[in-house]
């Protein structure tokens, strides 16, 4: 068992779920008044009334989700993930934090608590790929069909 492959797949699923849980109606709340104005409003809102969500970023969540599952089998592959992560979200928090890109062009909300979320993601990923030992026995080749 090593600390950064499941990591790569706890982290996957949950952010699988999350995007696929932003597009139920019922789960997300009516943008405030004051929140920034979006071009894509293909289901924004606010999920569980917390974070800025719309279409795009739901689906950004799925792949993100999908890949980090995807990198669950081998280290390396984990490994590289958690790399991406970190990089991935951290430029989402400083885009988060500069109010002409914290939309991205009125595409994808990143402010309010979804840009604290992606710091928090970020430095997960930082931990998992370069704080976490790499494992001591030798990662098997996958097998040829």
């Amino acid at each position: 068992m090593h600390g950064t492959r499941y990591f790569a797949l706890f982290f996957g699923l949950i952010y699988l779920v999350i995007g696929i849980v932003g597009f139920i109606p019922g789960f997300h709340t009516m943008a405030p008044a004051g929140a920034p104005h979006m071009d894509q409003t293909a289901s924004y809102g606010y999920l569980f009334g917390l974070f800025p969500i719309n279409a795009l970023h739901n689906v950004l969540d799925i792949l993100v989700g999908l890949v980090g599952i995807a990198s669950f089998p081998r280290f390396s592959l984990a490994r590289g993930y958690c790399i991406f992560v970190f990089l991935l979200f951290g430029v989402l928090t400083a885009m988060g934090f500069i109010p002409q890109l914290d939309t991205v062009g009125g595409w994808v909300p990143l402010f309010s608590g979804d840009t604290w979320l992606d710091a928090v993601t970020s430095l997960a990923g930082a931990f998992f790929a370069f704080v976490v030992p790499e494992p001591t026995e030798m990662e098997s080749a996958p097998a040829a069909h």
